[in-house]
C-alpha cells in the first residue's frame, strides 16, 4: 500500500539548511490504522505533506499502490493525489456557502467522476451521522459536525490512503473522543488505509501502528516524552 524508502527533506542552503526528514524507511498495509507522533518541529508534518504530494521530497522514494511518486511529473501529481488519497485536515475548510452534500461532493465533482457520485456522498454522511444535516449550509452546523463533514468529503473518491493532519487539534475532548472511534469505524468498515499525524497520542489509544518521529527520523513504537525520560 506504502513504501518509503530512505526519503530525507531538506530546506535551506549552506548556513540556514534544516534537515526536516532524514533517512526515513518504513511501509504501512493496507486497511492499517498507523499513527505519526512527534513533538513540534520534529518532521512529522512534512512527512504527511511527502506522502501526499503536497511537497517533494530531496532524497528517496515514496511509493503508493506500486506508484513511484517521486517519478510524476507535476501534471500527473495533482490526478494520482485526487484519485489515490484523501485528506482530514485540522480545521474542516468547508466552503461555508455551499450544503453539507455539496461540500461532501466536492472531490468527485473535481475528478469529473461524478456517476454515482451523489449516492455515495449520501451513504457516507448517513454513515458519520449526519443524514439529517444534508441540506445545512456548512455554516450552519457544529465544529464535530463539520469535522465529520470532512472525513466523509475524505472518503468519497474512495481512496488508498487517508492522511489526517491533528483531526482533532480544533476540538474539545469530548468530540475529539468521538471524532476519533468514528475514524477508527470507518476505517475498519471501508478497509481504507488511515495514516494521522497528531501530537495528541492519548485520544486515540489502541491504534494498530505507531511511528514516532523524532528530529527527523523514524522509530516503530511510541518512544518515552521528555518529561518521562527527565523522571
Amino acid at each position: 500500500m506504502l513504501e518509503i524508502h530512505n526519503l530525507s527533506k531538506i530546506y535551506g542552503e549552506g548556513d540556514n539548511k534544516v534537515k526536516a526528514l532524514d533517512n526515513v524507511s518504513f511501509s504501512i498495509e493496507q486497511g492499517e490504522f498507523v499513527l505519526i507522533v512527534g513533538s513540534s518541529g520534529s518532521g512529522k508534518s512534512t512527512l504527511l505533506n511527502m506522502i501526499g504530494l503536497l511537497d517533494h521530497p530531496t532524497s528517496g522514494k515514496i511509493f503508493i499502490d506500486g506508484t513511484d511518486t517521486t517519478t510524476l511529473l507535476d501534471d500527473k501529481i495533482s490526478s494520482f493525489r485526487n484519485k489515490k488519497l484523501g485528506f482530514i485536515f485540522q480545521f474542516s475548510n468547508l466552503l461555508t456557502d455551499l450544503t453539507v452534500l455539496e461540500n461532501v461532493l466536492l472531490p468527485r465533482q473535481i475528478a469529473g467522476t461524478n456517476g454515482s457520485a451523489e449516492k455515495d456522498a449520501r451513504e457516507l454522511l448517513k454513515a458519520v451521522g449526519l443524514e439529517n444535516q444534508m441540506n445545512k449550509r456548512a455554516n450552519k452546523i457544529s465544529g464535530g459536525q463539520a469535522q465529520r463533514v470532512a472525513i466523509a468529503r475524505g472518503l468519497v473518491n474512495k481512496p488508498s490512503i487517508v492522511l489526517a493532519d491533528e483531526p482533532t487539534g480544533n476540538l474539545d475532548s469530548v468530540t475529539s473522543a468521538t471524532i476519533v472511534e468514528l475514524m477508527k469505524s470507518m476505517a475498519k468498515k471501508l478497509n481504507h488505509t488511515f495514516i494521522i499525524v497528531t501530537h495528541d497520542r492519548q485520544h486515540f489509544a489502541d491504534v494498530d501502528r505507531v511511528i514516532t518521529i523524532t528530529d527527523g527520523r523514524a522509530s516503530e513504537g511510541d518512544q518515552p516524552s521528555e518529561m518521562e525520560v527527565l523522571a
